[in-house]
């Protein structure tokens, strides 16, 4: 039932194709996306975890990423506004104000003083490196 009441949802999705005009898309494109809309890629080698968080359309100033252990958490706020010269006439004014986190937890913890961030083009790149004597035990079922 939440799938068709909620934002996105299919009601949504049945308006928009049976009457466009009932279904106004904001001006800044598709509204905040939901945690379970940042898609994340997580890969790891031997020494380190690489993660891919796609978080269009925010400053690199304001994402965050705390780890703690072996749980990453990842958040980003959005500022947008219209900008509107003197000699405009206000039509129509929106404006989005908000935050999305996500977290998600790695099967071994991270050396939090090596790890690194990088921003380029709407995709956060975190390098996470194993913390060293953390190895992961594998148990032999009895």
């Amino acid at each position: 039932m939440n799938a068709l009441m909620g934002r996105g949802g299919l009601l949504d999705e049945f308006f928009k194709d049976v009457n466009p005009g009932f279904y106004i898309r904001p001006l800044h494109g598709d509204p905040l996306p939901s945690p379970s809309q940042i898609k994340v890629d997580v890969k790891e080698n031997e020494a380190a975890y690489t993660v891919h968080a796609e978080v269009p359309g925010v400053a690199k100033e304001d994402i965050q990423v705390a780890i703690d252990g072996n749980v990453v958490s990842l958040r980003a706020e959005v500022t947008q506004k219209d900008e509107q010269t003197k000699d405009d006439k206000l039509l129509r004014s929106e404006r989005f104000y908000g935050a999305v986190e996500r977290s998600f937890q790695l099967p071994q913890e991270i050396d939090a003083a090596q790890a690194r961030a990088r921003y380029d083009n709407g995709v956060l790149t975190l390098t996470l490196p194993k913390k060293q004597g953390a190895q992961t035990r594998r148990l032999t079922i009895e």
